[in-house]
C-alpha cells in the first residue's frame, strides 16, 4: 500500500502541530513536583543526546572543505550574531505599545539564537544552491552559538535572561557543546549505523524538542505566567517575526550580491543567514530563563514555522530561477564568481556542491524539506 503522506497544500508542518498539542497538553496536565524534576532531567539528556547525533552525522571532510569557505562562514555569522541582534534591538520601541516586556525579551533572545542546520541544507539543496556550504555554515553557527548565544544574552538581555553567569555558560556548554564533540570523535565507529537508522533516528530529534517544550510550558502554568498575554499581543508578535524575516531574507539575498557572492553561494547564505534554530535555542533558554521560559520561547517556535513556510516557497522559485531551467545553465554555472570558485573548487560549482546536489535528486530534496520541520532546524 501506499504510504500516507501529509498533504503537500497544507501550510502547516504536522510537527508544529505537535508542537501545539505538546503546548495544550502541559496546559491540561502540567508537570509539578517530582513528575517535573524527572521530565526535567528527560529533557536534558534528549537534548544532549540530540546533539551527540549532530556531531556524529556531520562529515569531518566536509567540514573541513568547508573552511576554505571563510567569507560565506563570516557573513553567515554577521548576519546571525550581528545583523538580528541590532533589528531586535531596534524593535525596543514596540515595547510596551504593541510587545509586553516579556514578548520582547522573547523576540530579543529569538535574535540571539545561532542558526538551523537541516533545514538550511534542504531549502539549499531544493533551490541549486551549495549544499556543503550549507551544511558547513549551519554546523559551524550552531558551535559558535553555544558561547556568543549566552554571552549576547548576558549583555543584551541582562537580569531579564534570568542572571546570566559563568555557571548557566558552564551548564550549555555541557548540555551542548560536549556531546557534539564526542559525537564527532565517534564518527568513524558509529557514523555508518547512524546512517543507515537515520530515520529511526529522526524521531529522537522530533521527541527531543517536544519534551522540552512540554516541560517549559508546564513550568509557565504552574506559576501562572500564561495570563499575561492576550490574543492581541500573539497578533502583535506575528506581525513584528514577518517584518523580521522579511528584512533578513532581503538583506541575505542582495548583501550576498553586494559581496560579489555567486548565486550557489547567495543560496546558501540566505537560508542559512535568516533563520534561527528551535533546537539549540529551546535548552538554552531553559538555563538562561527558568521558570520564565515558556514565554522566552514562544517567539521563538512561531518564528521557526515562519521561516519554513516562507522559505520553502522561495527555495521552489530559485530553482526555477533562469540562470538554472535554461539552455546556457550550465555555463552560466560554470561562471559563477562565488567563494567556492576561487577557493580552489572546495563546494564551488566544480566541487563537491556538484557532487552533493548530483547525489539529492528533485523528489529527495522535498521530502528533506517536507521533514524539515520535524526535525527542527
Amino acid at each position: 500500500m501506499k504510504r500516507l503522506q501529509w498533504p503537500s497544500w497544507m501550510p502547516v508542518d504536522p510537527y508544529i502541530l505537535l508542537l501545539l498539542g505538546t503546548v495544550g497538553l502541559a496546559a491540561l496536565f502540567p508537570a509539578s513536583g517530582t513528575a517535573a524534576d524527572v521530565a526535567s532531567g528527560a529533557s536534558t539528556a534528549a537534548i544532549a543526546f540530540l546533539f551527540f547525533l549532530y556531531g556524529a552525522r556531520l562529515s569531518t571532510r566536509e567540514a573541513m572543505e568547508g573552511l576554505r569557505h571563510w567569507r560565506l562562514h563570516g557573513t553567515v555569522l554577521v548576519c546571525t550574531f550581528v545583523a538580528f541582534p541590532l533589528l531586535g534591538l531596534a524593535a525596543r520601541g514596540l515595547e510596551p505599545a504593541l510587545l509586553t516586556h516579556d514578548l520582547y525579551t522573547g523576540l530579543l533572545f529569538l535574535t540571539l539564537v545561532p542558526s538551523t542546520i537541516q533545514s538550511s541544507i534542504a531549502f539549499t539543496s531544493i533551490a541549486r544552491g551549495n549544499v556543503p556550504a550549507a551544511i558547513c555554515a549551519g554546523s559551524f553557527s550552531s558551535l559558535a552559538g553555544i558561547v556568543v548565544t549566552p554571552l549576547l544574552a548576558a549583555v543584551l538581555l541582562g537580569s531579564s535572561g534570568g542572571g546570566f553567569s559563568a555557571d548557566s555558560l558552564l551548564r550549555i556548554v555541557l548540555q551542548l557543546l560536549v556531546p557534539f564533540v564526542a559525537g564527532q570523535l565517534l564518527r568513524p565507529w558509529i557514523g555508518a549505523f547512524i546512517t543507515r537508522h537515520k530515520q529511526v533516528l529522526g524521531y529522537v530529534d522530533r521527541g527531543s524538542i517536544l519534551l522540552v517544550v512540554y516541560t517549559a510550558f508546564s513550568e509557565g502554568m504552574v506559576r501562572g505566567i500564561w495570563h499575561q498575554v492576550s490574543a492581541v499581543r500573539l497578533a502583535g508578535l506575528l506581525v513584528v517575526e514577518a517584518l523580521l524575516l522579511g528584512v533578513m531574507l532581503l538583506l541575505t539575498w542582495y548583501g550576498a550580491k553586494a559581496l560579489r557572492f555567486g548565486r550557489e553561494d547567495r543560496i546558501a547564505i540566505q537560508f542559512a543567514g535568516s533563520k534561527k534554530s528551535l533546537a539549540s535555542g529551546l535548552p538554552m533558554a531553559g538555563v538562561l530563563f527558568g521558570a520564565h521560559a515558556s514565554l522566552a520561547v514562544l517567539p521563538l517556535m512561531l518564528f521557526h514555522q515562519m521561516q519554513l513556510m516562507v522559505c520553502a516557497v522561495i527555495a521552489k522559485r530559485r530553482a526555477r530561477d533562469p540562470e538554472v531551467t535554461g539552455p546556457d545553465s550550465a555555463a552560466g554555472t560554470r561562471g559563477a564568481t562565488g567563494t567556492g570558485g576561487r577557493a580552489g573548487g572546495a563546494g564551488g560549482p566544480t566541487g563537491p556542491a556538484r557532487s552533493v546536489r548530483a547525489r539529492v535528486s528533485p523528489d529527495a530534496a522535498s521530502r528533506i524539506a517536507a521533514g524539515t520541520g520535524r526535525r527542527s532546524g
